[in-house]
């Protein structure tokens, strides 16, 4: 029968993490390649431990939310550097209300281009409306 290790000290392959995200093994090795994830190594296979999993989600959370690679590595760099987490989650707190603030502005922009859309397609019916032929009468 197969010992489950404890999630702490669990071992992934870049198969294994791949297919529990929901992400390619080249997804894994794109973020690999910029340092945010440092995966250790049994002979030639990559194997990931918890930490890499817990940066993982982080980062597609982050890519999700619309963060830059620069940004989702400061935030994980402030993990490492701070046991308290507070430079980090003021860090969170700053940058998610500014993306917050952006959205808001896109919403206001999305809501005024949809807002003329409609105009001009009431008035490109109205003009086709009044260019039909009058319906005969039979």
């Amino acid at each position: 029968m197969a010992q489950h290790q404890p999630a702490q000290t669990q071992l992934h392959t870049v198969t294994q993490l791949a297919a529990e995200l929901g992400i390619t093994a080249r997804t894994l090795r794109f973020y690999e390649g910029k340092g945010l994830i440092t995966p250790n190594r049994l002979g030639t296979t990559r194997v990931y431990m918890a930490r890499d999993r817990a940066r993982m989600i982080l980062i597609l959370r982050g890519k999700r939310l619309g963060f830059s690679l620069r940004e989702i590595a400061e935030y994980l760099d402030l993990y490492d550097t701070d046991p308290t987490q507070k430079a980090q989650n003021a860090r969170l707190l700053k940058l998610v209300t500014a993306r917050i603030v952006k959205l808001d502005q896109q919403r206001l922009a999305l809501d005024e281009m949809l807002g003329e859309l409609h105009d001009l397609k009431r008035h490109a019916e109205q003009v086709l409306a009044a260019l039909a032929p009058p319906k005969s009468k039979t």
